[in-house]
């Protein structure tokens, strides 16, 4: 099966969701997924979901913590460049039909890797592997590269009313 390159982009909700959504189908299909989530190092919900199908799903965080807000320390740097050489190694070996990098928009944007290193991650994926990438802010020379794009808008959100994230919904 050839495999294309997907974005998920936008300020919307749901880039997450909808690339977790696709490591779902693809285990119900038989298909190895690994997903390597850059920025993130706390526990999400979605983390118990995907311990449920560890035969066919595996997942890795490559962040200290969400530091969006604030500007990334060497140490948030350092766990990110580690992430993008694991998952070199892990798209070479063709082990997984499936490979996602959640928030990998986000971590160019913020200076953790560059542009051209995920460029050349993506020139490098094999004919049969899916790579999914999410994260606000991609780059355009990223969504000219990839085959599909998805552009998540948001139009209203509860978040501006004060509304906190909510187990099991955003967390």
């Amino acid at each position: 099966m050839k495999g294309y390159v997907h974005v998920y982009t936008g300020d919307g909700k749901g880039k997450t969701t909808a690339a977790f959504g696709l490591a779902l189908r693809a285990a119900g299909a038989g298909l190895k997924v690994f997903i390597a989530q850059f920025v993130k190092g706390q526990h999400y919900s979605e983390l118990n979901s995907i311990a449920r199908f560890s035969d066919l799903i595996t997942l890795k965080q490559y962040g200290r913590g969400c530091f969006i807000r604030k500007t990334p320390e060497p140490e948030d740097i350092t766990a990110a460049r580690q992430g993008l050489e694991a998952v070199k190694e892990v798209i070479a070996s063709e082990e997984y039909n499936v490979v996602i990098l959640d928030e990998a928009n986000i971590a160019v944007n913020y200076g953790l890797f560059s542009v051209e290193e995920l460029l050349e991650l993506i020139d490098s994926k094999p004919e049969n592997v899916e790579l999914v990438i999410t994260g606000r802010y991609a780059d355009e020379r990223i969504l000219e590269r990839a085959d599909l794009v998805t552009e998540m808008k948001e139009i209203k959100h509860y978040y501006k009313r004060g509304v906190k994230a909510r187990k099991g919904i955003e967390k």
